[in-house]
């Protein structure tokens, strides 16, 4: 299927990577604990069946909410650009199995085909007497 290339496709998607690389340092993950200590740490001296522990509940959802679509959406378009990447290698090198490009639409029954015959020549090269 071809990927759209609007201009809001591409924002969204630089929202996401955004996201992704600003949620991926460290600073962010102690900016987390800390916000999450504390409100934990307010609701119960509040009291548990405050306003503020709804609040907290429906924030803490909603990011995480947020942050399963944008993991998935980065990792899916780095797993798709390598993807092209490892092909075009294969198309590059003479002898290459022409086979292997794409195999990841195949049927099933072709991949596992794939799959016996890589392992069998890994384990003859594991097997073979050393020169």
């Amino acid at each position: 299927m071809a990927q759209r290339t609007t201009t809001d496709v591409h924002g969204i998607s630089r929202i996401f990577h955004s996201i992704d690389a600003l949620s991926s340092r460290a600073a962010c993950s102690a900016i987390v604990l800390v916000t999450a200590v504390v409100a934990i740490i307010t609701i119960s001296i509040v009291g548990f069946e405050s306003e503020l522990e709804y609040i907290f509940t429906t924030c803490a959802t909603a990011v995480t909410l947020v942050m399963v679509f944008a993991i998935q959406h980065t990792q899916s378009r780095q797993q798709l650009s390598m993807q092209i990447k490892l092909d075009e290698l294969l198309r590059a090198l003479p002898q290459a199995d022409d086979r292997f490009v794409h195999i990841e639409v195949g049927p099933d029954s072709e991949l596992e085909v794939m799959e016996s015959r890589t392992t069998a020549h890994h384990a003859a090269l594991r097997h073979e007497p050393s020169p």
